[in-house]
């Protein structure tokens, strides 16, 4: 399980989360919503280890990850950032061998066949084998968004972060991504932690919703429990009618339909 415990976050003496106190279910689907500039993208940079910036504790299986390498952490949890950038002149395969860094050292071969059959297999779990030795640079940005994604398995995770991973996509790409990340987590049992933007797509797609607002977790639970007119309200500041999804009766579509002020 991964858990934080008096998660505090400054920057340039900023407080901007305090006092985070979060369990992530193993083996489920996170989302983390809130206003613009609430700390979603900050908290989950320090839970992935990228930032180390922080007071309070990160524990991932009852260990304390503060003195963790990348390396380490990187072979228990993958992350993808918002907006990554790629170099113009990797091809699709040359990017998700990236993934295998972690387990790669002076007097490891960067080409034997285990990593080959990984790279072979994240590419085909995300749909992208079937153009490995395109540039990156020429992919659509759904596309590119799933080499990003393949890269990520061939690190091996148990734990899959991802911050907005729909953004700048069309509706059929964003769908694609989602379902992706569906398959991930109930075929392989991974966990997924994923800052969402659209909150139709976090109560479709996951099985915890986590609301930051005013730098503290405002309310933590089941999509049906925490994505109601009061919190919508309340966090968002709209008032927003919910009603049944024809295509699924057990779940509900958001309408925002105004602003409350």
């Amino acid at each position: 399980m991964l858990s934080t415990r008096g998660l505090t976050i400054k920057i340039n003496n900023k407080i901007i989360l305090n006092d985070i106190n979060l369990d992530f279910k193993p083996g489920k689907r996170t989302a983390i919503i809130g206003p613009n500039g609430c700390g979603k993208s900050t908290l989950l940079k320090a839970i992935s280890g990228l930032s180390r910036n922080y007071k309070g504790d990160i524990f991932l299986d009852s260990q304390n990850i503060k003195n963790w390498s990348r390396k380490k952490i990187a072979k228990k949890m993958a992350i993808l950032p918002q907006g990554a950038t790629t170099p113009n002149d990797l091809t699709v395969k040359e990017l998700v061998s990236y993934g295998r860094f972690p387990y790669r050292s002076l007097f490891k071969s960067s080409d034997n066949q285990n990593d080959k059959d990984i790279i072979e297999n994240a590419m085909a779990k995300t749909k992208v084998d079937k153009f490995a030795s395109r540039l990156v640079s020429t992919l659509s940005g759904g596309e590119r968004q799933r080499t990003w994604i393949a890269m990520a398995l061939a690190q091996q995770p148990q734990i899959l972060l991802l911050d907005e991973p729909t953004t700048y996509l069309d509706i059929a790409h964003q769908l694609e991504v989602m379902q992706i990340v569906t398959e991930l987590n109930k075929k392989e049992n991974m966990t997924i932690i994923m800052v969402l933007h659209d909150i139709n797509h976090a109560r479709m797609y996951a099985d915890d919703i986590v609301i930051i607002k005013d730098k503290q977790v405002f309310a933590q639970g089941s999509p049906q429990n925490t994505l109601n007119p009061d919190n919508l309200a309340n966090v968002f500041g709209v008032k927003a009618d919910i009603y049944q999804n024809c295509q699924n009766p057990q779940d509900k579509i958001i309408f925002p339909v105004a602003l409350t002020k």
